[in-house]
C-alpha cells in the first residue's frame, strides 16, 4: 500500500465521521450545522478522490473545486461527482449553513443523507472499498 493511498483511507474515514455528525445533528433538529457537516464529508471524500487518482492532497478548497472539476473533465465516471460537489457547496455550505437558507428543508435533508452515497461512489473511482457502515 502506498503512502497515498492510506492517506485517502484515512481522509475517507474522516468523511465517513463528518458524516456520522451531520446524521446525529439532524436527529437533534439542528439542520443548519447538519449541513455543514455533511458539506464538510463531501469536500474530504473529494480530498481523498483527488490524492487517490493525482497523488496530490488539495491544501485549500480552491484546490478541491478545480481538482474535482478536473477529474470530471478527463474522466466521465467522475462527471457526476463534480456536478453534485459543486450543488453541495452551493446548497448546503453556502446557502444553508452560511445563509440560514435551508429550504425547501425536505431536499436539504435528503442532501445530507445521501452524503453517504457521494462517499462511496468516491472511494469506487478511488478504488478503496469500504463497509457501508
Amino acid at each position: 500500500m502506498t503512502l497515498e493511498t492510506s492517506r485517502a483511507e484515512a481522509i475517507f474515514a474522516d468523511a465517513r465521521i463528518l458524516h456520522q455528525d451531520a446524521l446525529q445533528m439532524l436527529g437533534q433538529g439542528n439542520i443548519r450545522n447538519a449541513a455543514e457537516k455533511a458539506w464538510g464529508a463531501t469536500k474530504r471524500a473529494a480530498d481523498a478522490l483527488i490524492l487517490a487518482r493525482t497523488g496530490n492532497e488539495p491544501r485549500t478548497s480552491g484546490q478541491t473545486r478545480r481538482g474535482i472539476r478536473a477529474l470530471g473533465r478527463s474522466d466521465d465516471r467522475a462527471e457526476s461527482l463534480a456536478r453534485r460537489y459543486s450543488q453541495r457547496q452551493t446548497d448546503l455550505h453556502g446557502a444553508c449553513f452560511y445563509d440560514g437558507d435551508c429550504e425547501p428543508e425536505d431536499r436539504v435533508i435528503q442532501d445530507i443523507r445521501d452524503t453517504l452515497a457521494y462517499i462511496q461512489d468516491a472511494e469506487r473511482l478511488a478504488g478503496i472499498q469500504q463497509s457501508s457502515a
